[in-house]
């Protein structure tokens, strides 16, 4: 049973910085994804189990995802967030397109997620 935990969410002013973390039961391919109210569920950021990465447009040179695998842990780093970047933040594990790195980003694309963390920007 695989098992995911996210924390470290929480509210900050346009431009400050927050770090998310994700507490696995083993070491898997993941994502970090989020989802706004009122819009469908995203990729922001994906890590192969040995650090190969890739990132949502949006984020690129403000967010940085990483590992640690004798942790079973990922991270999700935020710099100069912006009210946009408010979302409910979800990480997800079991990719099921080995190889295929065009799904990395798609949500439809991984098989296991965590609850989620709130992340609130204001301006």
């Amino acid at each position: 049973q695989v098992q995911l935990v996210e924390s470290g969410g929480g509210s900050v002013q346009a431009g400050g910085s927050l770090r998310l973390s994700c507490a696995a039961s083993g070491t898997y391919s993941m994502g970090w994804f989020r989802q706004a109210p009122g819009k469908e569920r995203e990729g922001v950021a994906a890590i192969t189990v040995d650090g190969s990465s890739w990132y949502a447009d949006s984020v690129k040179d403000r967010f940085t995802i990483s590992r640690d695998n004798a942790k079973n842990t990922l991270y999700l780093q935020m710099t100069s967030l912006k009210p946009e970047d408010t979302a409910m933040y979800y990480c997800a594990a079991g990719f099921r397109y080995s190889g295929d790195v065009s799904r990395r980003l798609l949500p439809s694309s991984y098989g296991y997620w965590g609850q989620g963390t709130q992340v609130t920007v204001s301006s």
